[in-house]
Parts: C-alpha cells; sequence; structure tokens
C-alpha cells in the first residue's frame, strides 16, 4: 500500500469516530495535508504532514504508516506521530474552572451549598 485516503487514514488513527465525520471535515475545509486543502478522496503518503481540527481539538500529525482499516487504539498510535502544540491552560475565571466539592461526580450539578459559595465568589 502506497497511498492511502486521508478521510479512511483519519479514521484509522481514530481521529475521527466515523469516517463520514472525517470526510465531513476535509469537505469543510478542516483538513490540509502539506498546507494545502484536503479533499475526502486525497491521498497520504508516508512523510505527509496532516494538520485536522478534530472533535479532540487542533492537530498536526505526520503521517508513519499507511492503513485503511480501523484497528485498535494502540495499532492506531503508530500511524502517526503527533507534533500538536500542548493545549491552552484552563483560565481560573471561567465558571466550568473549579465547581467546589462536587468536582468528582461526573455530570453532578452542585449542591445548594456549593452554588451559594460559587454565586459569593463571583460577586453575584
Amino acid at each position: 500500500m502506497d497511498k492511502v485516503r486521508v478521510d479512511k487514514w483519519l479514521w484509522a488513527t481514530r481521529m475521527f469516530k466515523t469516517r463520514s465525520m472525517a470526510a465531513s471535515a476535509c469537505s469543510r475545509g478542516h483538513v490540509k495535508i502539506n498546507g494545502k486543502n484536503a479533499k475526502p478522496a486525497s491521498l497520504v503518503v508516508v512523510g505527509d504532514s496532516v494538520v485536522a481540527e478534530t472533535p479532540g481539538g487542533f492537530k498536526v500529525l505526520q503521517v508513519a504508516r499507511l492503513s485503511d482499516k480501523r484497528g485498535p487504539a494502540t495499532v492506531a498510535q503508530t500511524l502517526y506521530v503527533d507534533h500538536s502544540p500542548p493545549p491552552a491552560p484552563k483560565d481560573p475565571s471561567d465558571p466550568s474552572f473549579d465547581r467546589g466539592s462536587h468536582q468528582g461526580r461526573k455530570g453532578a450539578r452542585l449542591t445548594k451549598k456549593d452554588r451559594r459559595k460559587f454565586d459569593r465568589d463571583r460577586g453575584r
């Protein structure tokens, strides 16, 4: 295998949940290969640079291996070298930064006590 479609490769690397999401990102101009906008059928070869805006954030990838089949995550990680910048630090003034004592409970709402503390800290 010398070349692979970029939408298949992005799907195989697990940057997108489905191949149609990868193709849609390409069509909207969120994927570039070596600095040029990529269509879903654009081909990538080993050594190409792929810049993609994924649901997980902005990614800068170098193609290390080719695959058009989605496999385990451990195999997917061998398909690319990640040159993405580190994520921006969280802003402490963001209301979602610290939500008090419920922080360990996933998806939990603020308790009445925590909401009052939150409002007091925000000056409301």
